[in-house]
């Protein structure tokens, strides 16, 4: 019996894990789980997996809830009820699916605890990769990655040696906008946004994929999860996201993974790992889906992916403030205070302004998350 904490359970990601876990009720048991303010779902799974403790976003929605809860749950809120669900319990693996660097101090709490991590929080590593390295190094703890991107990269690697790579290759859908200039992406709307063709995911994902955001995020964390250059990661447009991604060797050889486009794949291989079991997903049939399409990155169409590279390059506190800057645009975006482009905007606005910190503490990474927040929220 393989023992569970999920961290953003009633997310996108979370929802999915909780799935998957339904299946194998026999080989899971949920120890806890961690939501922000949908405390109706959040009560739903807690009758339906029971488990010994739980965190909402505010003491004011625990007070909400506590009638509800089956008994023997017990009760958290804030960033101190996240960390107590990631670190409090007898999870062997805690999945880390809340958005945004939120996920940064619950996820350093988990390896210090000695969890095995599935990572599907790609802004912990962007914001604070240096760190969250080396202490999983320091106390043995696997970084098992969740975004489909990653975990094709993941298992393409498995048996391999590192010093055999010639590169590899991050796939992008290119998200909702990818058939549009930067002309016709003056006027699109929110919900327009919100239309992924291919992957069903949040509304902050689906936005950081249609401004490319989402891939240069991932870019940064590849950098980190595998121990690679930047000038060894590339991205390649390829709109039906079957081919996840895939890694090319020093004598040629390319292996990729492929697969439909669904995320309770690569969640079970997180849960799994290194077993592979039945999954409810449909298996892909490359005579149905014909033909597969790929496309060079265009750097001057979708400039978020260009920082990223230019920003994991420098390194130190510029990572972080580059995804701190894009939570705040993508909010208020969503909230329509914004234009689409603007959100890119501001965060090229945000960056200029900072004076990049090299190798910074936990408490420097905080404050220019902090400052670079209240910027882009001014801008």
């Amino acid at each position: 019996m393989k023992k569970i904490s999920v961290l953003g359970s009633t997310g996108s990601v979370g929802t999915q894990t909780l799935d998957v876990v339904s299946k194998y009720r026999d080989q899971f048991q949920i120890e806890g789980l961690a939501a922000g303010n949908n405390v109706d779902l959040l009560i739903q799974q807690c009758k339906e997996f029971k488990p010994k403790k739980i965190s909402v976003a505010t003491k004011e929605l625990a007070e909400r809830i506590r009638p509800f809860l089956p008994e023997g749950t017990h009760l958290f809120y804030g960033r101190e009820g996240l960390i107590e669900v990631a670190a409090g319990t007898d999870a062997d693996i805690v999945v880390t699916a809340v958005v945004g660097s939120m996920g940064l101090p619950s996820t350093l709490a988990a390896i210090e605890a000695g969890k095995t991590i599935g990572l599907a929080n790609k802004e912990t590593l962007v914001t604070a990769g240096h760190l969250v390295t080396a202490l999983a190094q320091a106390k043995g703890v696997d970084l098992i990655p969740i975004d489909s991107e990653h975990s094709a990269i993941f298992q393409c690697l498995n048996g391999e040696r590192r010093e055999d790579i010639e590169f590899i290759t991050i796939t992008a859908s290119g998200g909702s906008f990818r058939d549009l200039n930067r002309e016709q992406l003056k006027n699109v709307t929110v919900e327009d946004a919100l239309k992924h063709p291919n992957w069903s995911m949040g509304a902050k994902i689906t936005i950081d994929s249609a401004t490319m955001m989402n891939k240069g995020l991932e870019v940064i964390e590849a950098h980190w999860l595998f121990g690679l250059p930047y000038e060894q990661i590339q991205v390649l447009l390829h709109p039906e996201s079957i081919i996840h991604s895939f890694v090319q060797y020093r004598d040629s050889s390319i292996i990729a993974q492929l697969g439909n486009p669904d995320m309770r794949v690569p969640i079970q291989y997180a849960l799994t790992y290194p077993e592979r079991w039945p999954s409810p997903s449909p298996t892909l049939s490359l005579a149905e889906a014909g033909k597969l399409q790929f496309r060079e990155m265009d750097f001057e169409r979708f400039p978020c992916l260009r920082l990223a590279y230019e920003c994991g390059k420098m390194g130190g506190t510029a990572t972080t403030v580059f995804n701190a800057a894009n939570e705040i645009a993508v909010a208020r975006f969503l909230r329509k205070e914004i234009s689409f482009l603007q959100i890119e905007d501001i965060i090229e606005k945000v960056l200029n302004e900072h004076q990049n910190t090299p190798e910074p503490a936990l408490e420097v990474i905080e404050e220019s998350d902090k400052l670079a927040r209240e910027l882009a929220a001014r801008l």
